[in-house]
């Protein structure tokens, strides 16, 4: 039998990023996915798997709660289990060992650093693949997530990035905010507007790479911001996690997304600021009423 790996994701954009990466760098694997703890408790008990990676924070029952009931099960509570969180303190870490994690990793995370960690848990659990794997790049993760988004197949994707918007223009095509034009099908879910807003944030790439920014807009689907321009600036759909600030400097919330389009701030090319769009991809309740409070004050 080949190996079946478990991902466990609220958010569609990590789960199908993830799976592209499991399918392409281990030959065979069967990779079954679930939006919460308590649709994936349901699979389990259907199927056998090798390796179950898990989201801390989801909707119904979170990644401590599956976790928790993977290590009671009678038959299956030695499956590996590696826990993804946005949150990287010592006391969510020690609270996931306490509670039999096999290994942890924080969001945002590299394709080198997600292969590391499956591959060490297959080794242990003597489900080693028996092709070599290439050494995976940061980029090649951003590029495997243009496939998930365009819905192309095969091939090696082209690095080239859409042509940015801006998303601080007033009525200019393609600006946040901007009326859409007429569908030529019905609308099933509207975008909701920016609002205007003042306030920072950290954003947080993988590799340990953050960039303090100043939000200019934002909403319950994604937030703009302007952030100083550096040499390790971040590319087009690589995944983020934003740390919202409150007045008094103490984090907010921490969203998890990935980068929508990043621009020039200036109209010259020595410019030393950059605008950057970080479209959310959290479907977690709490998230949603503790940044709607937010931008309802702003």
């Amino acid at each position: 039998m080949g190996i079946r790996i478990l991902v466990v994701d609220d958010a569609t954009f990590i789960r199908d990023m993830i799976k592209k990466q499991l399918r392409d760098k281990i030959p065979g694997v069967e990779v079954f996915d679930a939006p919460d703890g308590a649709r994936a408790l349901a699979q389990l008990k259907g199927q056998a798997v090798d390796l179950i990676l898990s989201d801390w924070e989801m909707p119904n029952m979170t990644g401590a709660e599956l976790l928790t009931a993977v290590r009671a099960m009678p038959h299956d509570g030695t499956i590996p289990f590696v826990m993804i969180s946005s949150r990287g303190d010592r006391n969510h870490i020690v609270k996931a060992i306490e509670l039999g994690v096999s290994d942890y990793l924080t969001k945002p995370f590299s394709a080198e650093e997600l292969l590391k960690k499956v591959f060490k848990q297959l080794k242990l659990a003597g489900k080693s693949p028996t092709q070599a794997v290439r050494t995976a790049s940061t980029q090649g993760i951003a590029f495997a997530s243009v496939d998930v988004l365009t819905g192309s197949g095969g091939g090696t994707p082209k690095a080239v990035a859409p042509k940015p918007i801006n998303p601080f223009a007033n009525n200019s095509a393609g600006a946040l905010g901007a009326k859409p034009a007429a569908p030529s099908a019905p609308v099933i879910k509207a975008v909701e507007t920016p609002k205007a807003a003042k306030g920072k944030a950290q954003l947080r790439f993988s590799n340990n790479r953050t960039f303090a920014c100043v939000i200019r807009e934002m909403s319950l689907q994604l937030m703009s911001c302007l952030m100083q321009r550096t040499d390790d600036l971040p590319t087009v759909f690589e995944q983020a996690v934003v740390d919202i600030e409150t007045g008094d400097g103490s984090n907010l919330a921490r969203v998890n997304g990935y980068v929508h389009s990043i621009q020039a701030g200036e109209n010259r090319p020595d410019t030393s600021v950059v605008k950057i769009v970080i479209r959310f991809v959290d479907n977690d309740a709490e998230k949603f009423e503790t940044l709607s409070k937010y931008i309802a004050q702003m």
